[in-house]
């Protein structure tokens, strides 16, 4: 198409939106944090110790018949779920590294040790 052909002039405004917001799309799916799920059944945790990246989230859903409560004491972090009934998914973002263990008040042997990259 000519340069000064009308319709040539028109699209190259939507090229350059649709451009700009290509690459903004790429750039947000490649800073979203990773979730990772960890499923609480038959009063344990589906793995005893997971690596992951630092900014990335555990979602514990609790698949058993039984109440839990997550929670992780450790200098750099600390959280403590409310009681988490049969059904329920609670999330934990690990934004700082290191190693947490993570366990259940209600079942303490129910244990989890978490590293952070």
């Amino acid at each position: 198409m000519p340069e000064d052909d009308p319709v040539n002039r028109r699209r190259r405004p939507e090229l350059s939106i649709i451009a700009a917001a290509s690459i903004l799309l790429v750039g947000v799916v490649a800073f979203a944090a990773a979730v990772h799920q960890v499923i609480q059944k038959d009063r344990a945790f589906s793995v005893g110790e997971i690596t992951i990246a630092r900014g990335e989230r555990l979602d514990f859903d609790n698949e058993d018949e039984f109440i839990h409560q997550i929670y992780i004491a450790s200098p750099d972090m600390t959280f403590d779920s409310a009681e988490q009934p049969p059904g329920q998914i609670v999330s934990v973002q690990f934004t700082r590294t290191g190693t947490f263990p993570v366990r259940c008040h209600i079942h303490p042997k129910m244990a989890l040790t978490v590293h952070v990259q």
